[in-house]
């Protein structure tokens, strides 16, 4: 079975990844943690394709440590027994290294297992997750690990990532194989900073190009690239980071006045098919963001989101674009809201007296006699329909 162009083109040392440069620089600290060959108890956290699994294999190369990487998603609680067992043992004298990829998907019990083992050294732990860590981890293993985050590449740095895959293409095929600055550009912007997926976008371009080769040499265009690159630089899940992130970038681009941000943050949600939280931010911010400096704009919302909804996608982006616009240019006010905030705290924290006498019900017979809206004055019986 031949192992994935991405697999086999994986780096074997820390200089011959791209990106992580945050992580992985000259005198950062996880480099010099990797470097010293004293492991601890590590997460790596970030979207796929970025190299958290390369790392892990580099750093098991780097230590003494009996090396096994497993799966969350099929891993079984005997599946880690069995790897308790080595510790102790001939085949681990120096202790045992667990990679543990997706470590979200164990569930708590499977995650305590571990607790005894990396508490007291026999297993150097280090997990990777797609997921934020501060919501998918038992806190007791959160505690006892460095959290450390994996950033998508940039197109950059992806670039020679995709030159090195055309190079082993070459050599795996026996032709030439041109492609224009553009088109591997092209390649390494639309991975959406996922080097594997560039890579195999790469072998993609280059298999769909092969029966067209002239002369021996295989010719990689543009408009191929953009053929098989189209949308895979979206990086979206409902449920996960990525969703809750873009959601958060749009609503601050709106209430920052920043209508370029705010569409583009839009197009990103609609481009997943998700107008339900387009429309509900935006109703959101009508009222909390733009409020009393400008009141009419909550029906006018309310009219392009009921528009949206009834015309659909893709025409459903019109009045979306209408709104978000007018949301972002408008005036702003969050005085209501902050006044309904306090309120609220007033009542969570028991500042709850009896309504005053003069304001309570009197329209029913014997209010009269409790003196139920004694003393009320009516506003509009006095000039600007108001008194104290």
């Amino acid at each position: 079975m031949a192992s994935p162009l991405a697999d086999i083109l994986r780096p074997k040392e820390i200089d011959h990844m791209v990106g992580q440069k945050h992580l992985l620089g000259e005198g950062c600290a996880l480099r010099r943690i990797i470097e010293s060959g004293k492991i601890p108890n590590m997460i790596f956290y970030g979207p796929s394709g970025i190299g958290k699994t390369t790392l892990a294999e580099i750093v098991a190369r780097k230590s003494n440590l009996e090396f096994f990487r497993l799966n969350g998603t099929t891993c079984s609680t005997g599946d880690l027994k069995e790897i308790f067992a080595q510790t102790g043992t001939l085949c681990a004298p120096d202790g045992v290294l667990l990679y543990l990829d997706e470590i979200q998907y164990l569930n708590k019990k499977q995650q305590q297992t571990l607790l005894e083992f990396i508490e007291d050294g026999r297993i150097t732990l280090i997990a990777s997750t797609t997921e934020n860590p501060y919501f998918y981890v038992y806190n007791a293993i959160l505690s006892r690990c460095t959290v450390f985050e994996f950033k998508p590449v940039v197109p950059n740095e992806v670039i020679p990532a995709v030159w090195r895959a055309f190079e082993h293409l070459e050599e795996q095929y026996g032709y030439k194989i041109s492609a224009s600055d553009e088109a591997v550009s092209h390649i390494a912007q639309a991975c959406g900073g996922d080097v594997r997926k560039a890579v195999n976008s790469a072998e993609l371009c280059v298999l769909s190009s092969l029966a067209s080769q002239k002369d021996g040499i295989v010719t990689v265009t543009t408009q191929r690239a953009r053929e098989l690159s189209q949308k895979s630089a979206m990086r979206y899940d409902r449920d996960g980071d990525a969703h809750y992130d873009i959601l958060s970038a749009f609503q601050k681009s709106l209430r920052g006045s920043d209508p370029d941000a705010a569409l583009h943050y839009m197009a990103r949600l609609i481009s997943a098919g998700d107008i339900t939280s387009v429309c509900r931010r935006l109703l959101v911010c009508a009222c909390e963001d733009v409020g009393l400096a400008y009141p009419m704009i909550i029906p006018i919302v309310k009219a392009a989101v009921d528009s949206a909804f009834q015309l659909g996608l893709p025409e459903a982006r019109i009045p979306l674009a209408d709104a978000t616009v007018l949301v972002a240019l408008s005036p702003k006010s969050n005085s209501a809201y902050s006044a309904i905030n306090s309120a609220m705290e007033d009542i969570t924290s028991g500042k709850i007296g009896d309504v005053p006498q003069h304001l309570r019900d009197s329209h029913y017979m014997g209010s009269q006699k409790l003196e139920h809206g004694k003393g009320y004055v009516y506003p509009h019986s006095f000039e600007h329909h108001w008194t104290a």
